[in-house]
């Protein structure tokens, strides 16, 4: 292993995204998940104008000719057959829906959303903007020939809505953005549930009932042994089948088996056992512990964060452009188009989108929060002037709107809803650009204020603080405290040490560091000693000098460079040798280990602002921005800007 630069403060403090191997990097944190939906609306964008320009183009014909073309998988006597379009709707499609499953499971099992009383306010917001929306639709088209269309001007988009959302708040505006994602859920839970009941011409009670049973044994797999996932994916699978026999869009299938896949930190003892299996296999490399260190690492890591990993960027960058291609196009001309412009199923949407579901979001938001009405004892957790962005940004409705829309209309009036959906995909992100304009223009201490009244961070540090325990650095008052778990042989801790210096220079008063001990003796053979040797000058007084000193001499961390180190900063060699030897200061570094396990800790370095995990790389901008919005909250009076 390389070792550090002499000194300290000659490392550059360049962003770091990497962990050690006891990392969680193959999880799908929220904002790894919002990061590939923001990239994801891009290309979406960019297919549905590819669907308009080919509609448009001088071979329109040629679009629909593709689309319409029919495909078939047959087996004996049985055949699944449908056009290009009902493959990509009903069968790639439930691949999306479920990689929205798996992400609001792990919002529920690990995030934001693991308190379940944060759940009722957005599940609220979600009903009452769909509710508003059919409402706001049924009132321009009622016992109209379009009102039978009602279910396309109720649901938002998920990737369109985050990535818009993405576009016009700050980059630190997570809860927001989970505030979103849960809303989308339950919009297309709410949307899936209304193509099954409204939109279902023919429905099968046999077929379903397989799809139920499958369904369940889908869920008991969950306690099987080392077969379970081949089980489960054949399983998912024939329910799936079951669901497209039984005349109830299949799409529901994959929903609901993203929220049945569970989600969960890696435990210790899977971490230490693969990291053993992967030594066995380096000292002898044979097929079978070859597999048997590949399926050691793969366990440690749940199922729900190695299907997100795996589906996502498909999903994103494939499946839902793919959507779009093929069903965006419209084949526009006066007679369209004056059509749409008078017609109550196009009006209709767009006034459902843009007006209903911003006012249906904060209305039932508002009613969810009165006690006096039976409402949750708890804060919502983002500001009123930010949930209305929130509502603003939800009134884009393009794929399950799209779904619906070629379910219930043909013809004249589903050219005409396309329309109105497309009208209200780039009407609400504009709505909310500018509500999110009219947020940046209030003053800071105003907006301050309002942080301060919504529901307080989900503390993740499991021990508090202790100042007659802990090593801090900074004013041991101050209203930000960055907590790190460290291990003094990581090389990525060692580059983010001069990131803690410049966040200790810019914040001053306001903030202050504590470091805690996670050796990770099983890949790193140094770092227990190191840890101890730390603690040891800590008893001379000395602790911050020597954790400089050993940061700075990562690959030197020998029982006699240890004593050279203490000696060079003036401290009891002899003394501090002996207490190495008796093993002294050991109990107080597993403190700190059962600390970090209590904590879900599983890689260094690991940060806490304030008691709440930091995710996502740890360089000064990144950091700064996390505790200048743990400052904002504080009790006191803001830190000026």
């Amino acid at each position: 292993m390389a070792s550090a630069a002499a000194s300290p403060g000659s490392r550059s403090a360049e962003p770091v995204p990497g962990r050690t191997a006891w990392a969680r990097n193959l999880g799908a944190p929220v904002r790894d998940f919002l990061s590939t939906e923001t990239g994801g609306a891009a290309v979406l964008v960019g297919a549905a104008l590819a669907a308009l320009v080919w509609a448009n183009s001088p071979w329109p014909h040629s679009y629909e000719s593709l689309w319409n073309t029919k495909l078939a998988l047959s087996l004996g006597g049985h055949a699944l057959s449908g056009s290009l379009r009902q493959w990509v709707n009903e069968g790639l499609m439930a691949l999306f829906f479920l990689v929205v499953g798996l992400e609001a499971k792990r919002e529920l099992d690990l995030g934001e959303l693991r308190e379940r009383n944060r759940l009722a306010i957005p599940v609220l917001a979600a009903l009452g903007g769909m509710a508003l929306c059919v409402g706001v639709y049924l009132a321009i088209n009622a016992d109209g020939a379009g009102a039978h269309g009602w279910g396309a001007a109720m649901s938002t988009d998920t990737a369109l809505a985050l990535g818009a959302l993405a576009l016009v708040t700050p980059r630190g505006a997570t809860r927001l953005r989970v505030f979103l994602l849960t809303l989308a859920v339950v919009d297309d839970l709410g949307a899936l549930l209304v193509i099954a009941l409204a939109y279902s011409t023919r429905i099968s009670p046999l077929a379903l009932g397989i799809a139920l049973a499958l369904f369940a044994v889908l869920v008991l797999l969950r306690y099987a042994g080392r077969w379970r996932e081949p089980a489960a994916a054949i399983v998912g699978v024939g329910v799936w089948l079951a669901m497209f026999e039984s005349g109830i869009d299949p799409v529901v299938a994959g929903l609901a088996i993203g929220l049945v896949t569970g989600a969960y930190p890696p435990a210790r003892g899977d971490l230490e056992r693969a990291t053993e299996l992967a030594r066995s296999f380096r000292e002898q490399p044979t097929p079978e512990l070859a597999y048997l260190a590949q399926r050691g690492l793969t366990s440690a890591i749940s199922p729900n964060e190695r299907l997100q990993y795996r589906l996502h960027p498909w999903t994103s960058f494939v499946v839902v452009p793919l959507f779009a291609l093929a069903n965006a196009g419209i084949h526009l001309d006066a007679h369209v188009l004056s059509g749409a412009l008078s017609s109550p199923v196009t009006l209709g949407i767009v006034l459902a989108y843009v007006l209903g579901k911003p006012l249906g979001v904060l209305g039932a938001s508002w009613l969810g929060t009165r006690r006096a009405l039976g409402g949750v004892r708890t804060k919502l957790a983002v500001t009123w002037p930010g949930l209305a962005g929130v509502g603003a940004v939800a009134g884009i409705g393009f794929t399950v709107s799209l779904l619906i829309a070629d379910r219930a209309f043909a013809g004249e009036r589903l050219a005409q809803a396309k329309l109105g959906i497309l009208a209200a995909a780039i009407l609400s992100p504009l709505a909310a650009w500018v509500v999110f304009a009219l947020i940046a223009r209030v003053p800071a201490a105003v907006r301050a204020r309002q942080l301060g009244r919504t529901a307080e961070q989900l503390i993740d540090l499991a021990e508090d603080i202790d100042p007659a325990r802990d090593h801090i650095r900074g004013a041991p008052d101050a209203p930000v405290t960055l907590v790190e778990y460290g291990d003094f042989e990581c090389p990525y801790c060692g580059r983010a040490e001069p990131a803690i210096r410049e966040l200790l220079a810019e914040w001053g008063d306001d903030l202050r560091y504590v470091f805690r001990h996670l050796p990770l003796s099983d890949v790193h053979p140094w770092a227990q000693l190191a840890a101890e040797a730390a603690e040891a000058a800590g008893a001379q007084g000395a602790f911050w000098e020597m954790y400089d000193i050993l940061l700075a001499h990562q690959g030197e961390l020998t029982p006699g460079s240890l004593r050279r180190y203490a000696e060079g900063l003036g401290l009891d060699g002899e003394r501090l040798t002996g207490e190495l030897r008796r093993r002294t200061h050991a109990p107080r570094v597993a403190e700190d280990v059962a600390s970090a396990d209590a904590s879900g800790v599983s890689g260094t370095p690991s940060f806490f602002v304030n008691g709440r995990r930091h995710t996502g790389v740890y360089d000064v901008a990144t950091l700064s921005s996390a505790v200048r919005a743990a400052r904002a909250r504080a009790p006191s009076a803001p830190r000026p800007a």
